[in-house]
C-alpha cells in the first residue's frame, strides 16, 4: 500500500472525531476547521472532504449550525457541538488512548528482542 493511501485510510477513521474535538471549546466555521486540521500536518484535508463530513454530522445531530455576520465578507456558517456530539466525542476519547497504545505496541520494535539481538 502506498504511504499516501495509508495516511488517507487513517485520516478517514479519525477525522470525524478530530472535527468534533475542534468544536469542543466553541463554534467554528468551516475554513477555520480546515486551517486547524492543516496545521496538524497529518490531518490536512480538502473542502471536498470536510463539507460532506460536516453535513453528515449535522444530519446525525452531532453538530448544529448558525449563520453569523462576518466582519470581512458574507455571513459565515458556524458549527457547534451538540450534547449528542459531545457524548460521541467522549466515547471516542475513552477508547482512543487504549486503542492507540495497542497499535503502538504492535508496530513498535520489541525492546526485549532488540536487547537479545534478534
Amino acid at each position: 500500500m502506498e504511504p499516501g493511501a495509508t495516511l488517507s485510510q487513517l485520516r478517514k477513521g479519525v477525522l470525524e472525531y478530530c472535527v468534533l474535538s475542534l468544536l469542543r471549546d466553541g463554534p467554528r466555521y468551516s475554513t477555520e476547521l480546515l486551517r486547524e486540521l492543516a496545521n496538524t500536518g497529518a490531518l490536512a484535508t480538502s473542502q471536498g472532504t470536510v463539507y460532506p463530513l460536516l453535513a453528515r454530522l449535522r444530519r446525525e445531530e452531532l453538530v448544529t449550525t448558525d449563520w453569523s455576520e462576518s466582519p470581512s465578507g458574507p455571513p459565515r456558517r458556524y458549527y457547534a457541538l451538540t450534547g449528542t456530539g459531545r457524548a460521541a466525542l467522549d466515547d471516542f476519547t475513552s477508547v482512543w488512548v487504549d486503542f492507540a497504545a495497542a497499535v503502538d505496541r504492535l508496530i513498535s520494535p520489541h525492546e526485549d528482542l532488540d536487547r537479545r539481538g534478534r
